[in-house]
């Protein structure tokens, strides 16, 4: 095994090459720019000697690539690391707003923290392995989704049926602040509301009109007062929409919520309770729609026993590894249930989906030393 102390990794090697998967943008919902990314990486998949599946695309959506280490059988229980190559960020990002730029020890770039720098550092690491002719206890694969940022619509049950095979997942989604991973994730529902009501003339036949918009309001109020911290439920009414002009009374107003919840005790209730809304007013009609979309994780034992030995890991290599739980949803959410996740093992940075998005360049070799020192250890 190679010592914690002699990391085979140089940092401008790593960076040049995670700057080869940035400068091919790769939008969620463009499916053919996210092929060329899912190219990309089985191109150097192939060049890394691994054992490679591709699955194409389904809805609208880019393909699914697994990447495996040559040795372990098919049913053999493994290390399934788990990383996504789509972004938030448009095609026409990288040549505007957030273009690929280093500035001492900040690399800049659409996705590079979320998560393409991650996901580099994780096949950098099989790959090393491979190349050095060592192996592990356990087989890795290396599972890259497309659409992780739509809520993983068509991976899910890729995601879940090679949880079911794997004893431990890594998931490659960016560490939080100071270097931190995440053990213990909130679960995430979506709903959507549509309001229908009279349409009448502003002016002429005011009293005609049952306005959409204004029920739509009163159910905002009741929406937004379901938040409650002590018990961590948050909701969050974040796009609406309504009428046509301002002399019409509006027939038809809409809006889309995001609900984050600890557990699937609490959000079961929670997430009955907003299906339960009624309309304020008997002459409007309300629709809701949606529910849970990622399912909560609490640490459990075993994801606590986890996290201790990547500590012992990452001190042997020399910097100090904390956890934390956070209330963002990622494909961990659909593991911690079927095997012990760690969450947020990818680089070091700050910004994602935004314009200043950016990983610490210091932060490389360390976070791909962890990775490679989870992948030899774990049995």
């Amino acid at each position: 095994m190679t010592a914690p102390n002699t990391p085979p990794f140089d940092t401008q090697e790593l960076l040049d090459e995670i700057r080869s998967w940035v400068i091919i943008e790769s939008p969620t919902t463009d499916p053919a720019a996210v092929n060329r990314m899912i190219d990309k990486v089985e191109a150097d998949a192939r060049t890394a000697k691994t054992v490679i599946k591709r699955m194409p695309g389904r809805d609208g959506y880019g393909d699914h690539l697994m990447v495996s280490s040559p040795w372990g059988s098919e049913d053999e229980p493994g290390i399934l690391v788990l990383s996504h190559l789509d972004t938030v960020h448009a095609v026409g990002t990288l040549a505007g707003p957030l273009p690929f730029k280093i500035e001492g020890d900040i690399a800049f770039g659409p996705g590079i923290y979320d998560m393409k720098g991650g996901a580099f550092i994780a096949f950098a690491a099989l790959r090393h392995l491979i190349a050095s002719a060592r192996t592990t206890t356990l087989p890795i694969r290396h599972l890259f989704v497309s659409d992780e940022e739509v809520g993983s619509q068509t991976s899910r049950d890729i995601i879940e049926r090679e949880a079911k095979r794997a004893r431990y997942v890594l998931v490659t989604e960016p560490a939080r602040e100071g270097g931190k991973i995440v053990t213990a994730r909130k679960g995430t529902a979506r709903f959507d509301i549509k309001v229908t009501g009279r349409s009448a003339h502003s002016g002429s036949r005011h009293q005609d009109g049952r306005n959409a918009i204004r029920e739509l309001a009163r159910q905002i109020l009741t929406l937004e007062d379901m938040t409650d911290y002590a018990s961590g439920v948050t909701v969050n009414v974040g796009v609406i929409k309504g009428g046509t002009r301002a002399n019409v009374v509006a027939e038809h107003a809409s809006a889309e919520i995001d609900m984050r919840v600890p557990n699937l005790e609490i959000g079961d209730k929670a997430i009955a309770k907003v299906l339960a809304l009624k309309a304020h007013d008997p002459d409007t009609v309300v629709k809701i729609t949606g529910g849970l979309n990622r399912p909560g994780y609490e640490k459990s034992p075993q994801i606590e026993g986890l996290f201790l030995h990547a500590k012992e890991l990452a001190a042997q290599i020399g910097f100090d590894l904390q956890d934390l739980k956070t209330g963002g949803g990622s494909d961990g959410n659909f593991t911690a249930h079927l095997a012990p996740t760690l969450d947020g093992l990818g680089v070091d940075g700050k910004g994602g989906h935004t314009h200043h998005e950016q990983l610490y360049v210091s932060s490389l070799v360390p976070r791909a030393m962890l990775m490679l020192r989870l992948m030899e250890t774990l049995k």
